[in-house]
């Protein structure tokens, strides 16, 4: 279970008087998720989700907050942070940052259909239009410089064919980059168990706490990455076209970003891949519970690689 911080019912019904949200009712943790701590929240005045943040600093996450309250002022199906009676987002519990959020409608889908994609692909669109009058800046935390730095680590826990991939294609994308192609805000991790579907719609994209600046063709391969992938760990056609052509009818891809569809396929695989070896083999204490398997995201990105540029393209 993901829950690295405990949080007793008294000691959140203490902390949330610091809230105009009624009083709790109900307190369950959260058992998915590998890096923060939470809770469902039910009070007197409705359902919420409780975040302690176990790697964030209180310094990094204004960013993240300020980012979901601007997207859903902007019709951005996304948790609406709770201010506080002082009028911030951001609080304390148990030692950690803490906030409150709003909990929105919908479950994730585990077996998603090309109609699915493709609202998906649209939403990601709007989102991604929403983010361009957000005026804070992240750079990407999970970039090419933590890619080079995770890999170095990762590299004396893997066979010898295993690290000659990682090490020739961490040097394949620092000589073939995304930068000159469209940039702006990016959830970089929507995969199926962050979009909530109420019926056939979008409820809810949650876990925003990677989001940033980037690239916006890499979030697009992100999530196709996840929700498009067939058997043998290759792109199911009709829900990769569903996802892209819906997404190019909100924020229409420019041919740059077409040429490069294939680098930013194997970006997003990579990242992943990378990740989590390194959550596998320097894991901090308590993530072993929840660490998934690297071997997926490798055998997709050798699919990317030996299809070679043959790929469902993007336009």
């Amino acid at each position: 279970m993901a829950v690295f911080t405990r949080v007793s019912e008294p000691e959140f019904s203490a902390w949330l008087s610091n809230y105009s949200l009624g009083s709790l009712l109900e307190l369950q943790g959260i058992a998915s998720g590998i890096e923060n701590t939470n809770y469902f929240v039910t009070t007197t005045n409705g359902r919420f989700v409780l975040t302690l943040f176990e790697k964030l600093s209180a310094d990094e996450l204004p960013f993240f907050l300020n980012l979901m309250a601007h997207l859903a002022r902007h019709g951005i199906p996304c948790p609406s942070p709770v201010a506080n009676r002082y009028d911030r987002f951001l609080g304390e519990l148990n030692g950690k940052p803490a906030c409150i959020v709003s909990r929105l409608a919908g479950k994730s889908l585990t077996q998603p259909n090309a109609a699915n994609c493709a609202a998906v692909g649209a939403m990601l669109g709007q989102m991604h239009v929403a983010g361009r009058s957000f005026a804070e800046v992240m750079e990407n935390p999970r970039g090419a410089s933590w890619r080079a730095s995770a890999a170095r680590q990762v590299l004396p826990f893997l066979p010898a064919q295993d690290a000659v991939l990682l090490h020739s294609e961490v040097d394949f994308h620092a000589q073939h980059t995304l930068a000159a192609l469209p940039q702006g805000i990016v959830h970089a991790d929507l995969f199926r168990d962050n979009v909530l579907f109420d019926g056939e719609r979008v409820g809810g994209l949650i876990d925003f706490y990677f989001a940033c600046n980037d690239c916006l063709l890499y979030d697009v391969a992100i999530t196709v990455n996840d929700w498009c992938m067939g058997a043998g760990s290759a792109l199911d056609a009709q829900r990769t076209r569903a996802l892209l052509d819906a997404y190019h009818a909100v924020r229409p891809f420019t041919a740059q970003e077409a040429e490069m569809w294939m680098v930013a396929l194997r970006a997003a695989a990579l990242r992943f891949w990378i990740s989590r070896l390194f959550d596998l083999h320097k894991p901090r204490d308590g993530e072993l519970v929840n660490a998934h398997n690297p071997d997926q995201f490798k055998h997709i990105l050798q699919q990317h690689i030996a299809a070679d540029g043959d790929t469902i393209r993007l336009l």
